[in-house]
């Protein structure tokens, strides 16, 4: 992994470990912390047959996501948005939005944020029980 501030930088999935507090096998590759991005970042989730990354929203950001492989279901504030390969959905600021793979085959989705929150901790509430917490609502 390369890391230069704002300056181009090079990240491979494989340089990020997996991240599974919310679901899925989700991995942040750009972001202020991997590359020091001021305005936004991108990352990549793997979602076997019925994993999820849990209902959240982000008080700052948009979120852009574009689904690679696969089929997802994305729900935004309790609908349901159905997504396949080459698929692409602009969740908007504060919208409630949980990826579930309802099917029987991996999916892979592309997400990136933009609009950053003054403080990593401020851009992503927990609004679901996350898998392994023992408490509820973040």
């Amino acid at each position: 992994m390369t890391t230069h501030g704002t300056s181009p930088a090079r990240v491979s999935t494989s340089d990020i470990p997996a991240d599974r507090r919310r679901g899925a096998d989700l991995r942040v590759l750009l972001s202020p912390r991997t590359v020091g991005s001021t305005k936004g970042m991108l990352g990549v989730v793997a979602l076997r047959p019925g994993e999820f990354v849990s209902e959240h929203y982000h008080p700052y950001s948009e979120e852009f996501l574009y689904v690679v492989e696969g089929e997802v279901v994305v729900r935004l504030d309790g609908e349901p948005v159905a997504l396949a390969a080459g698929d692409s959905l602009l969740v908007p600021v504060g919208v409630r939005h949980r990826v579930q793979n309802d099917g029987g085959a991996a999916a892979r989705v592309v997400f990136a944020l933009s609009g950053l929150a003054p403080r990593p901790d401020l851009g992503h509430v927990d609004t679901e029980r996350r898998p392994g917490d023992a408490g509820g609502e973040q």
